[in-house]
């Protein structure tokens, strides 16, 4: 035991070995030693950095050299206030994508939605998000990955949302009927000729990730399908690439709907935002 290093000196070289492979070197380490422990890393932070290394580290150090994502190998991520299970066949959630919610809670402060779709749901990110601030509001999510879809029915369990969240196998919105309040998609973005870090091009599914030459093909499907299902006084938003909100704004202008543009914390148009034209 003597010569096992304590958790401190540990976490400092593992995030000297993962600098060249992150962005984010000493959080990745503090998340896999966390997860070895089998504790929260305010736990760890607060209380186990004179233990000694536990038996395991290495081996997640290991496949976070080899780019495998922080969440696929501790299989959680923390998104907005809820934690969610993930994995290989569902995309990672991601920060920028909580842009989403904070334009969703600020239209509807004072009144609730009540109906909320979410299309191409993953694991279930926004939808559950947003149920988890609407406790009186039900959802629909829609995937066409199968896989994508047991994460998100796990997550409602666990979350305690199965009652308000239905989720099924779907193309966009297609066959889909009736209208909501709330809209919410994060729809591949990505241009087929686009550089993508290793991280993502080896482990995330590349059909939730690509859309055509120019990112936008998936656009083209969900937008046309808006004017009919969105109530009146609703909202949906479309989250999108930094570079897009022009292109995806002029397709909502055509829907007869009306665009506006919300950006994330770094300053970069985020999200496109459609609602009924005055």
């Amino acid at each position: 035991m003597a010569d096992t290093p304590a958790v401190r000196a540990a976490l400092a070289a593992a995030a000297q070995r993962l600098g060249p492979v992150s962005g984010t070197p000493r959080l990745d380490a503090e998340l896999l030693m966390a997860h070895a422990l089998d504790v929260s890393r305010e736990e760890l932070l607060l209380r186990h950095l004179d233990a000694p290394e536990p038996e395991g580290f290495a081996a997640l150090i290991a496949r976070r050299l080899a780019h495998e994502p922080v969440a696929y190998i501790t299989g959680t991520r923390d998104f907005w206030t809820i934690s969610l299970q993930v994995g290989p066949g569902a995309l990672v959630p991601r920060p920028d994508s909580e842009t989403l919610i904070e334009a969703a809670v600020a239209h509807f402060a004072g009144r609730p939605p009540r109906r909320i779709l979410d299309l191409g749901t993953g694991p279930g990110t926004l939808l559950l998000a947003a149920l988890t601030e609407w406790p009186e509001a039900h959802g629909l999510g829609i995937d066409s990955f199968e896989k994508a879809l047991e994460y998100a029915e796990w997550n409602a369990g666990a979350l305690g949302l199965e009652e308000r969240a239905r989720f099924k196998l779907g193309d966009w919105a297609t066959g889909t009927e009736g209208r909501f309040d709330l809209i919410l998609a994060n729809p591949p973005y990505i241009g087929t000729g686009e550089e993508l870090p290793p991280d993502v091009r080896l482990y995330e599914p590349g059909a939730a990730l690509f859309a055509g030459e120019d990112g936008l093909a998936d656009y083209r499907r969900i937008i046309p399908d808006l004017p009919r299902l969105l109530a009146p006084g609703g909202i949906a938003l479309l989250e999108i690439g930094a570079t897009q909100a022009e292109a995806v704004s002029a397709m909502i202008a055509a829907a007869g709907l009306a665009p506006s543009v919300r950006r994330d914390l770094q300053g970069l148009s985020r999200v496109v935002a459609a609602v009924e034209s005055p």
